[in-house]
C-alpha cells in the first residue's frame, strides 16, 4: 500500500523528518560517495535523499508512483518529478547509472515487475540502492513512521527478493537506531545513538540499506576431448562500468543517441 505524497511530505517537514533525512544522507553517501558524470533515479519518494548527488551528478530523475501522488521537485528551478507507472517506467534500456529506491519496494503490490523494469532501463554497471524497512526495528511498527505502511523485509529476505530479479547484493548497512518520537531530548542524541546502533544494536535497526549490481548471463564454453560436444552453459555475472561503456559504444556505432 503506498502512502500518500502529502503525508510524506508532511512528515519530512517535521524536525523529526528532517533528522531522518539527515541520518540517511549519511548512509547513502557512505554507499555512493562519488556520482560524478552519471545519471541518478530516484524511484518512489525519494527527493529527500537526492540533493547531494544532484549537486553532483550529470543528470537527476525522481520518479512517483501514481497510487502515491506526485509533488514538485525541486523547489527553485526547473522540475525534476515526473508521476510514473512503476512497472512501465519512460526510459530507454540501460540509459540510467544509479536508482535509488525509497518507500517504494515495501509498497507496491507488484515488486516483481517493479523490479525487472528497474533491471531494463538500469545500465550495464549501474548500482542499485533499495532503502526498506525491517521488521525488527521500531519504524515499521510506529504509525508515525513513513515506513509504517507497506511490507517489512529481513536483510536476509530483501537480499534474496534482488537475487531472485537478477540484481547481486553487493554491501550491506542499517540505518535508524533512534525511535521515531518527536522528543527533543532524543532528537538532539539522535546522531550519538545512530553510531550507538551502528556499533551494538545490529537488527534493531528501522530500515536496511542494500546495494546491488546488475547480474548479466555470459556464455562459458565447456571444454569437452571433442570438439563438436563442446557446450555453452549460461553463468550469472555482475555487470561493470566497462560494460556501460561498452554498451554506449555500440549504441554510438548503431546511430542511437547515447544514454545521457
Amino acid at each position: 500500500m503506498w502512502t500518500d505524497v502529502l503525508d510524506l511530505n508532511d512528515f519530512y517537514s517535521s524536525t523529526l523528518g528532517q533528522m531522518t533525512v539527515r541520518l540517511l544522507r549519511a548512509r547513502l553517501r557512505d554507499v555512493w560517495p562519488n556520482v560524478r558524470g552519471e545519471t541518478v533515479l530516484g524511484l518512489g519518494y525519494a527527493t529527500p535523499f537526492l540533493r547531494p548527488f544532484r549537486e553532483e551528478a550529470e543528470r537527476t530523475l525522481a520518479f512517483m508512483p501514481a497510487q502515491q501522488g506526485v509533488t514538485r521537485w525541486p523547489r527553485e528551478g526547473r522540475n525534476l518529478v515526473a508521476l510514473v507507472d512503476e512497472n512501465d517506467l519512460p526510459l530507454p534500456d540501460r540509459s540510467v547509472d544509479r536508482v535509488l529506491l525509497v518507500h517504494a519496494i515495501e509498497c507496491t503490490e507488484q515488486v516483481r515487475p517493479m523490479l525487472r523494469e528497474i533491471w531494463r532501463v538500469m545500465a550495464d554497471g549501474g548500482r542499485l540502492v533499495t532503502v526498506a524497512p525491517t521488521r525488527a526495528g521500531l519504524w515499521s511498527q510506529v504509525d508515525r513512521s513513513p515506513f509504517y505502511q507497506g511490507h517489512p523485509y529481513s536483510a536476509g529476505q530483501l537480499a534474496g527478493l534482488l537475487r531472485a530479479n537478477m540484481f547481486a547484493p553487493l554491501r550491506q548497512s542499517r540505518a535508524l537506531y533512534m525511535p521515531p518520537t518527536n522528543s527533543r531530548l532524543m532528537l538532539r542524541m539522535a546522531p550519538a545513538v545512530e553510531r550507538f546502533g551502528q556499533r551494538w544494536l545490529g537488527r534493531f535497526a528501522g530500515v536496511s540499506v542494500i546495494e546491488a549490481g546488475k547480474q548479466l548471463y555470459a556464455g562459458i564454453a565447456e571444454r569437452h576431448s571433442t570438439p563438436e560436444l563442446a557446450v555453452v552453459r549460461p553463468k550469472l555475472r555482475i555487470a561493470s562500468s566497462r560494460d556501460t561503456q561498452a554498451a554506449r559504444t555500440r549504441n554510438a556505432e548503431d546511430g542511437e543517441a547515447p544514454a545521457s
